[in-house]
């Protein structure tokens, strides 16, 4: 019963158009060492260039660019009876444009966004250091995004 219930399933997948995506011809082949990413500016770019980097290699030979503009900001979501903001939101948009790097063609654009949060707590040292780990968080969140949705992209 197990087996026919995989064969069917494998035509099903089939017959809609499933196509793993690190197999042969797949989207994640085609990208994987292939795509360079624009130089960062910044912290926050440095680091979702070294996520974007590390789920899709760096690029020796590369076929396509990612263009990227970056957005953090930070919002205050708690405040004490004192007063003072004791969560804080850090919340990061990026808008990405791949393209071919022999004709200039825009590819893909779109943009993701998400949030993380942390807790300010009683010194300054504990609430920098847990600003700094929502930071890269967050841009490990965004990069995934961004893999995912090139991914899915027909390219």
């Amino acid at each position: 019963m197990r087996i026919i219930a995989a064969l069917a399933l494998t035509l099903i997948l089939t017959a809609c158009g499933f196509e793993p995506v690190y197999g042969p011809g797949g989207t994640g082949t085609k990208l994987q060492n292939r795509v360079l990413v624009d130089t960062p500016i910044d912290r926050e770019g440095f680091l979702l260039v070294r996520q974007l980097e590390e789920r899709l290699g760096r690029a020796g030979d590369p076929a396509y660019r990612l263009g990227i503009e970056l957005a953090v900001r930070e919002e205050a979501r708690a405040i004490d009876p004192d007063g003072d903001i004791r969560r804080f939101h850090v919340i990061g948009d990026a808008t990405y444009t791949l393209s071919d790097t022999a004709t200039g063609a825009v590819l893909r654009s779109d943009t993701v966004d998400n949030f993380v949060g942390y807790s300010a707590t009683g010194t300054t040292v504990a609430t920098l250091s847990a600003k700094r780990d929502a930071v890269e968080r967050l841009m490990t969140i965004l990069a995934d995004e961004i893999v995912l949705q090139l991914q899915a992209s027909d390219l």
